[in-house]
């Protein structure tokens, strides 16, 4: 099951963590690159260097950070690929002992080119493998979910 974990500490972060925060993730990233689990993992630059783009019945709105609802900020993430959603929860719990403070946020990922759902406690209500996979190009999903845009921007 592949997994996207966020952090967010709750405040603004304007730059890298401390050393010896720095040292204990690099050790952490480094247990998780060789037990095959971490696909990628990255901190983000500050809001006051991004933007946020929304749109509306009036068109696209364009506002420059910094963004004044710091414990929403997303301050980094990580692409993990592990068993159960208990290992995703336990992966996230170490992360958060090295950073001392935040939350994370963890959100299972769609699977594979025709955008089939990793399996999920709840697949047993949406019937077989077959019954949930997403087609490409189709209007509806036969599990009845929201319309998904699927790798490549093909829709399913």
């Amino acid at each position: 099951m592949r997994f996207m974990t966020l952090y967010k500490p709750g405040r603004e972060v304007d730059g890298p963590p401390r050393e010896a925060e720095l040292a204990a993730l690099g050790q952490l990233i480094e247990e998780m690159t060789k037990a095959g689990v971490l696909i990628a993992t990255d901190g983000l630059a500050p809001s006051s260097e991004g933007a946020r783009v929304r749109i509306s019945d009036a068109g696209f709105t364009v506002t420059d950070g910094p963004f004044a609802e710091t414990k929403e900020l997303v301050a980094g993430y990580a692409i993990i690929e592990v068993e159960s959603k208990q290992e995703a929860i336990a992966l996230a719990k170490r992360f958060l002992r090295v950073m001392g403070e935040g939350e994370s946020e963890i959100r299972l990922m769609h699977q594979g080119p025709n955008c089939e759902p990793a399996t999920s406690p709840n697949a047993a209500t949406h019937g077989s493998a077959t019954a949930r996979r997403w087609r490409r190009g189709a209007r509806v999903v036969e599990s009845g979910a929201a319309l998904r845009a699927c790798p490549g921007g093909e829709t399913a």
